[in-house]
């Protein structure tokens, strides 16, 4: 008996029936044809199916979709897809994983400071021009989202009601 699953990918609310049994990276790859997330192992020991869940990094091969039940992907995502930051996709979860860990110390960070934190993550494809700016895009979006949560927080403060 398939089951409704509401998750939110790249900034996107989405609704589907799944399978119970269906895992997180069969979600993404095969019912939103979202290729970024790569599957190799079948074994959750390689961390090529990782992506960002209500911000923690998780193995999508090993999380059940059902578990995934009214969360949010990431917004680092969606700024790799639209500034071409992939090509083959083989680099990308590095790339996106080291992007998260670089913004998360650095909300804000120079051109300078993004090539040292990608310094090591190698990419043949797209040279890494497009990586630095979905990176600095990434920024702007999280900068904004946060200034967007805050103003809802303190516009409920000065209500009375709580945040």
């Amino acid at each position: 008996m398939k089951r409704e699953l509401n998750i939110t990918v790249n900034g996107e609310p989405r609704n589907l029936f799944i399978e119970p049994g269906t895992l997180l990276v069969q979600v993404l790859r095969d019912h939103l044809g979202l290729k970024g997330t790569k599957q190799a192992c079948d074994s959750s020991a390689c961390a090529c199916c990782s992506v960002i869940l209500d911000g923690k990094v998780v193995k999508s091969c090993s999380v059940l979709a059902v578990q995934a039940d009214g969360t949010t992907l990431h917004p680092i995502q969606q700024a790799f897809i639209d500034n071409w930051a992939f090509q083959c996709g083989f680099c990308t979860s590095g790339q996106i994983m080291a992007a998260k860990a670089l913004l998360d110390e650095n909300p804000s960070p120079t051109r300078e400071e993004i090539q040292m934190a990608m310094d090591g993550h190698i990419c043949r494809c797209t040279g890494y021009n497009m990586i630095n700016e979905a990176i600095q895009d990434a920024a702007q979006r999280l900068q904004s989202q946060s200034k967007l949560h805050s103003q809802k927080w303190l516009k409920a403060a000065k209500s009375g009601k709580g945040a």
